[in-house]
């Protein structure tokens, strides 16, 4: 893609998630993700091929459907209230309408099925903006509508999304399809908390995007998609090795890194509402996506694979890519669990 265009399409897409943030009138947050959706569609296929056509397509139908049940909302909810502003939705039809749009956007389950698709046809850098910066529009609706919605429909939601992410990833070796059903048991987190806490959520969700983004830049810089390229890293590259370890028990939301901080304040923020078994189930589920976080750090840095004597010599060229963001976003997703006092003062 030529420069001056991926510079307007990449506009266009910033453009359309920032008219979505800073409206408080229901058409232009509608008319933001109409401009988001249609921008994306030529990043998805950069490598222009059958996968990464099927996969735009796929995405254009679920995103054009979810969108279509927007509009349905907002208008069920402009002829109860008579207004177009962002506020209380008075009306439950309109209110559960906006919030399945909204889920079928994030690939909250049981609309769930296409990101694990869309994600695995596309490029890792097209991955990585889908399951970073898409997140942050529907997210921030939710956010300003969170009073409004029925807490059972989002937290059954959210129940499913957790085990759908942790259970779908099991038998998984293709590392985008991984960064999917991971995505959306971390979408499944988010909703939980949504109505009880919405700070926290974007206390999750930045969290979220900076781990998403070290595991992807990580795996671009190995041009990696499969467990089976993955393991071929502590031969070349030692360090990413140990890099992508961390990163991924960070993800896992193990105690010392950064992952934890959400879970943990999650699961805190549940039980003071007195909620026992959903943070004691989500819990649970999330031993799940450890599981398949752990294999991937098993086959990266703790096994020598059985190989061929050939490929244990340094035989692959050294990658001429600059990540410049990628040091401080792996301090950033694993090391900011001394932070969490301040942050739980700032909810």
């Amino acid at each position: 893609m030529k420069p001056p265009i991926l510079i307007i399409i990449t506009s266009t897409i910033i453009l359309g998630t920032m008219i979505v943030l800073f409206s408080s009138h229901w058409l232009m947050i509608w008319i933001g993700f109409e401009m988001n959706m249609l921008a994306i569609i030529p990043i998805l296929m950069k490598k222009f091929n059958p996968r990464a056509m099927e996969a735009s397509t796929k995405y254009f139908l679920t995103q054009a459907t979810a969108s279509m049940l927007l509009m349905l909302g907002i208008i069920i909810n402009l002829l109860h209230s008579g207004h177009w502003t962002v506020s209380m939705i008075p009306n439950p039809i309109a209110s559960t309408v906006i919030t399945i749009a909204l889920a079928m956007k994030l690939g909250l389950s049981p609309f769930h099925f296409w990101v694990p698709e869309v994600t695995q046809g596309v490029p890792l850098s097209s991955g990585m903006i889908l399951l970073t910066w898409q997140k942050i529009a529907p997210l921030s609706v939710l956010y300003q509508i969170s009073p409004s919605i029925n807490p059972n429909l989002l937290v059954a939601m959210a129940a499913t999304s957790v085990l759908v992410g942790g259970w779908g990833g099991l038998n998984q070796t293709q590392l985008r399809k991984i960064l999917a059903y991971s995505s959306i048991a971390h979408m499944g987190w988010m909703a939980a908390i949504m109505v009880y806490n919405p700070t926290l959520m974007i206390l999750n969700l930045t969290i979220y995007i900076m781990m998403t983004l070290g595991t992807f830049m990580l795996f671009m810089y190995n041009l990696s998609t499969t467990t089976l390229s993955l393991s071929h890293t502590w031969n070349k590259l030692p360090l990413i090795a140990s890099l992508i370890l961390a990163l991924m028990l960070s993800l896992g939301g193990l105690p010392p890194l950064s992952g934890f901080i959400p879970k943990w304040m999650i699961i805190q923020e549940l039980t003071k509402n007195d909620m026992i078994v959903m943070p004691m189930f989500m819990a649970i589920t999330a031993l799940l996506n450890l599981y398949f976080y752990m294999r991937l750090a098993y086959a990266t840095a703790l096994t020598m694979f059985p190989s061929a004597n050939n490929t244990k010599m340094k035989w692959q060229f050294e990658s001429m890519k600059k990540m410049i963001f990628l040091p401080p976003l792996i301090v950033a997703s694993t090391m900011l669990l001394p932070l969490t006092p301040m942050l739980s003062i700032m909810d």
